[in-house]
């Protein structure tokens, strides 16, 4: 049996980025809300310093899942998330970049140009 996601706002927050998907024909949404309809176990945990490997100076990325504070950031990113450990959101603070929930990014102007998925 395929088991989903049973936290209520995580289950709305699927549907609002199906409906967005649609509504603004932007794939990237529709990814992101497969992605979190994994169960738990599935879905995507990155540490800190995989995220500073392999990203630019002011990008964009999501990660449908939860960001660890494992290893440093030395870059300026904007990093989208379902969730963020305690160390994490201090250390990219620290770095001067900004952790936002995946529902924050939605509401801002985004055509899913220059936004990565990551994970």
């Amino acid at each position: 049996m395929r088991t989903g996601p049973t936290n209520q706002g995580l289950k709305n927050l699927i549907i609002e980025l199906k409906k967005i998907s649609s509504e603004k024909n932007i794939p990237l949404w529709k990814r992101i809300a497969s992605d979190l309809e994994k169960p738990a176990r599935q879905r995507r945990i990155v540490n800190l310093s995989r995220i500073n490997r392999y990203t630019k100076d002011n990008e964009t990325i999501v990660i449908p899942g939860k960001v660890l504070g494992s290893g440093e950031l030395s870059r300026k990113i904007t990093i989208a998330a379902q969730s963020f450990s305690a160390g994490a959101i201090e250390k990219i603070t620290k770095a001067k970049s900004k952790a936002i929930k995946i529902e924050d990014l939605m509401k801002e102007p985004v055509q899913g140009k220059k936004i990565r998925i990551m994970g």
